[in-house]
């Protein structure tokens, strides 16, 4: 296998922050200067003759502070970010710059991007990555390795890199003396330490002609990048980075401790938001007092069946042998005291009933379970071993569906001491210890139980048999001087940092590809819970904690090694929006009830978003900037004012200004209230702003993993009515665009008389004075003057500016259209028109792609045709989705639909399915399959609904819905337009070529509007 890299536009934005603060630095390639020979060891006499003696530097800064303060708050404003007053010194440099990023995000692949960068618009070619730990200096030399070739097709050439390492000092002649790009990567200890070998960067050495390793690195000047500086932070590690006299610093973290200028933020509500990092879902255990009883159960899981739901229940049961923990498979009306063999401590315990929406059963004694709690005798091994079955359990769940997309799942365990794992006999010989020998008694059961499935598929089977027990479990730990596993927190330091069980360490940190693939049988692996740093497998879905809740490891650093998003057998990235967060869900197996985990992962989520704004009020929303067509909108009081009004009118703020419940009811249902005229074409941008204020309601959707159940079909599925329906709509197509340039140009040069107008240049005229009586605190803010007036005047006369545009390349870029086409439209448009370019070129360039852009996208649409194929779906798509299906979104049971459940994301569709299932017009319906997909220019389409009628009833007997909220187009997003009129032309060719018997497809919002639109039998 190989890793592939795509270009992601949330990176691009995280490098361009960074770049983009040094503009105006020239480009200077490589300053020249002559490095430091040393003494030759024999004669005493410098090395001329030996080394060329040129080195290459990176060249010095030439902007001023305020220049460079100035680009900053740019950067600031336009992602919203507080603003800074003075650039935040240190004392290892006069600059530092934060990058927040959130685990997962791919913080190394965006540090390794923006040095390419750098280096091709300023010059600079000296880096060097600071990290605190030997597993994340490994884990960037990997990035380094395999994203070598990903960089060379951007940037056209490659990067020189190595770990330093002070046996190896020839590399530091190569840094200094090669003109390419140079990254040096280092961990804290080896210039930070007290051992011997890390003392020698600060030393004359002998075999360095005398030299120290500090003074030759220091001479280039080096760019400084800081993986995980809040690890890096004390008083010793501090005055050690001051050595290497950076040129400035940049600084990676998802959790920040001291702060310095913010350049840029993608923290964990906008990381999960934008669907960046899997989805997390949480399987609680817990133990529950029942009072009055001792006896032993345990509720597993709730199935759903075609008959009644049935309950998967530990208990005791009493056997030839003795007494045995068995799980059971129990319905209504089963009487524990028979299923256990007469136990008495089961009498009384009659199931009463099974809830599989709630996940609960009650039995006649008044006793209640949750699905994951545990009653009676649950001491800590009882509960360890439940984790260990759960894991297996999730683990085989997310297998069986995954295996058959090309993915392989991996589950991490975390552990408190390694005896637990693996013991060493008296004769020194290593054998399992306590949760290896339950891993391996639990994973043959339900390998076992899995196998008993008949449906179960043939290659994921064969995949399993091929595997040995012994053999699909390892271990990552550290190891002391003799070859022998030993704790972390017993090692010594030197053994903690420099080494690890050698094969797992080369695995999980070196080959990761491997470990991705197939042919490796390792699925399991246990780790010590002190060695989380340089976790970073992206098909790590399973992790299981199995040891005491602690306050020195946050959840939020526990459920971190899992977040990235998977990749296949091929390597590509699992990132379709459209099911991102079906196939990347990581689930937690927590030693504490579903409520207490996520109630501290929330919390902990929350405190890392401290810096987020709270309040929604006019002060917050003046000033901000919004993105609009590749140029920036900024909100003016009036503006800032009527969102505020808007908040305030439909009770979407509570007495504090913070957003309320309401507002995020709204969204989610489709039911937000229409925006004031004036900011209505800016709706997606302010709802961003809106959305940008913090609000617990916005907090990630944390699921219970015991509500996800598998949905099976039901006999709705076999009516003739519905297979009639399936195979009318049941096709494959592509599409095709073919329209000549000739039109587009009419229609681009017609557009853009009409419309082009381009604001002139404005500026902002402050006057204020000094306060009377100023106090030390208000000089350090800025506070010390008050504006007393301003004005904003307008620039309407041609500029004259020593800055030139490539106009017609700019347009020609960003409207992805030939040179000749732009030039052509920009011939033909009026000379008044034209002539607006001089009063604002930027301004001009930006509206001109737009209305250029708007055209196309019309030509696309009008001349888009689609060609249906003979190739239908298979079948599989109607299962393949419904293993997962979260039960706490279930809607009662439904009578004429396929399953027995549906899940709805909406109020809006929630009300459709009552109407839906009980309309006496209707005689079957599905929620269409995310596997149903229509592809268009703007990406694939999913449909939501196909309805059978009654024949003689109505006039359109087969019909394909689209939910939504609101029936105006001007309140839905313009891809969402794009793509329902694209599907409009899909369900046109499918009754033209395919059937006859058309089938109808349209947006609704009601069951009112779908019997409207699909009208009575005449």
């Amino acid at each position: 296998m190989k890793l592939k890299f795509k270009k992601y536009a949330y990176q691009t934005r995280a490098m361009e922050a960074v770049v983009d603060c040094f503009k105006g630095q020239p480009n200077t390639a490589g300053i020249s200067y002559r490095i430091d020979p040393g003494i030759h060891e024999s004669d005493q006499i410098p090395m001329q003759s030996i080394l060329n003696g040129s080195g290459f530097k990176n060249d010095d800064l030439a902007l001023t502070g305020p220049q460079i303060l100035e680009n900053i708050q740019k950067i600031q404003r336009l992602q919203n970010l507080p603003q800074s007053s003075s650039l935040v010194k240190t004392r290892v440099s006069s600059l530092n710059l934060d990058i927040e990023m959130e685990t997962g995000t791919g913080k190394t692949y965006c540090y390794i991007k923006t040095i390419f960068e750098m280096n091709k618009r300023f010059g600079w070619s000296k880096f060097i990555v600071v990290v605190p730990s030997i597993a994340i200096r490994e884990g960037v030399y990997k990035s380094l390795q395999i994203t070598a070739e990903h960089f060379q097709e951007s940037y056209h050439k490659k990067a020189k890199y190595f770990i330093y390492n002070s046996k190896q000092l020839h590399n530091l002649e190569s840094f200094s003396s090669d003109t390419g790009i140079n990254i040096m990567v280092i961990n804290v200890q080896a210039f930070n330490a007290r051992g011997k070998d890390n003392r020698r960067i600060y030393e004359e050495l002998d075999d360095f002609q005398s030299r120290r390793p500090i003074d030759v690195i220091k001479a280039n000047r080096p760019i400084l990048i800081l993986d995980e500086p809040q690890k890096m932070e004390g008083a010793k590690t501090l005055d050690s980075l001051r050595e290497f006299n950076p040129l400035f610093v940049l600084r990676y973290s998802a959790t920040h401790r001291t702060q310095h200028n913010k350049i840029h933020r993608l923290d964990a509500l906008d990381a999960y938001n934008q669907k960046l990092v899997k989805k997390i879902a949480v399987r609680g255990i817990s133990v529950k007092g029942l009072s009055g009883t001792n006896a032993y159960l345990y509720l597993e899981s709730i199935e759903i069946s075609r008959k009644a739901p049935l309950a998967r229940i530990e208990l005791e049961v009493k056997q030839n042998t003795g007494i045995k923990r068995i799980i059971r498979k129990l319905k209504k009306g089963d009487n524990l005291y028979d299923v256990s063999g007469e136990l008495d401590q089961y009498k009384g315990f009659v199931i009463a009933d099974i809830n599989a929406i709630t996940d609960t059963i009650e039995f006649t004694n008044g006793h209640k379970l949750l699905a994951g709690e545990a009653t009676g005798d649950v001491n800590e091994a009882a509960l360890r071993r439940i984790q260990i079955r759960e894991a297996i359990k999730a683990h085989f769940e997310k297998e069986q569906y995954l295996f058959l997309q090309g993915i392989k799942v991996l589950t991490l365990f975390f552990i408190d001491q390694v005896a637990k794992y693996r013991i060493y006999t008296d004769a020194g010989e290593e054998e399992g210890g306590e949760y290896a020998k339950i891993f391996e008694e639990e994973y043959r059961h339900a390998l076992h139980e899995l196998k008993q499935d008949l449906f179960m598929n043939e290659a994921y089977k064969e995949y399993l048999d091929g595997i040995p027990v012994n053999r699909t479990h390892n271990g990552y730990f550290s190891i002391d001087k003799k070859g022998k596993i030993v704790d972390a927190v017993k090692a010594t330091r030197s053994e903690r940092i420099e080494s690890t069980d050698q094969s797992a360490y080369d695995l999980i940190l070196k080959d990761k590809e491997r470990l991705l693939s197939f042919q490796e049988p390792t699925r399991f692996i246990f780790s010590h819970s002190a060695l989380r740093e340089g976790w970073d497998n992206p098909n790590v879905f399973v992790i299981c904690t199995l040891k005491h809740s602690d306050n020195t490891i946050s959840r939020r650093q526990e459920v971190g090694r899992g977040l990235r998003i998977s990749v296949n057998q091929f390597g590509d990235r699992q990132d379709n929006p459209a099911t991102v967060h079906q196939t990347n869900v990581l689930t937690v197996v927590a030693s504490e009830s579903y409520k207490d985990f996520v109630t501290a992962l929330q919390r902990d989520i929350s405190d890392s978003l401290s810096e987020r704004p709270r309040v929604a009020n006019e002060a917050y929303f003046t000033g901000k900037m919004l993105p609009v067509d590749g140029d920036t909108v900024e909100v003016t009081p009036q503006m800032a004012k009527q969102i505020y009004r808007y908040l305030l009118k439909n009770d979407y703020t509570d007495d504090n200004d913070h957003i309320a419940q309401e507002y995020h009811d709204a969204v989610n249902n489709d039911t937000l209230a229409p925006l004031p005229e004036d900011l209505k074409i800016y709706k997606e941008q302010v709802l961003q702003l809106i959305d940008s204020v913090y609000s617990d309601a916005k907090m990630p959707a944390i699921e219970n993993d015991r509500g996800v159940k598998t949905n099976p079909l039901n006999a709705n599925f076999e009516k003739k009515e519905f297979k009639e329906l399936w195979s009318r709509i049941n096709r494959k197509a592509a599409y095709s665009v073919h329209f000549d340039s000739a039109e587009l140009t009419r229609k681009c040069i017609r557009a853009l008389n009409k419309e082009l107008r381009v604001a002139p240049l404005q500026y902002k005229i402050v006057d204020g004075e000094q306060t009377d009586a100023i106090s030390h605190q208000q000089m350090k803010s800025g506070a010390g003057f008050k504006v007393t007036e301003t004005s904003i005047e307008y620039h309407t006369n041609s500029i004259h500016s020593a800055v030139k545009y490539d106009l017609i390349g700019k347009v020609s870029e960003n409207g992805q259209l030939t040179r000749k086409t732009v030039v052509t439209i920009l011939s033909g448009i009026d000379k008044s028109v034209f002539d607006q370019f001089r009063t604002n070129p930027e301004n001009f360039i930006t509206e001109t792609t737009r209305l250029i852009q708007e055209q196309k996208a019309t030509v696309i649409i009008e001349h888009l045709c689609y060609d249906a194929f003979t190739d239908t779906h298979d079948i599989d798509i109607f299962t393949a989705g419904q293993s997962k299906q979260d039960f706490s979104k279930a809607s009662a049971p439904l009578k004429r639909h396929i399953y027995d459940y549906v899940i709805t994301d909406s109020k809006t569709e929630r009300t459709f399915v009552q109407e839906l299932d009980t309309g006496s017009e209707v005689v079957v319906y599905a929620k269409i399959p995310k596997g149903f997909s229509i592809p268009t220019p703007v990406g694939n389409y999913n449909p939501d609904w196909a309805i059978s009628f009654k024949e003689g009833v109505v006039k359109h007997i087969y019909f394909v819905a689209e939910t939504k909220g609101s029936m105006s187009s001007m309140e839905l997003r313009e891809i969402e337009k794009t793509k329902i009129e694209c599907a409009r032309k899909f369900f046109d060719e499918i009754n033209r070529k395919i059937n006859s018997d058309n089938v109808k497809y349209d947006v609704v919002n009601s069951y009112g509007k779908l019997m409207e639109i699909v009208g009575a039998a005449i």
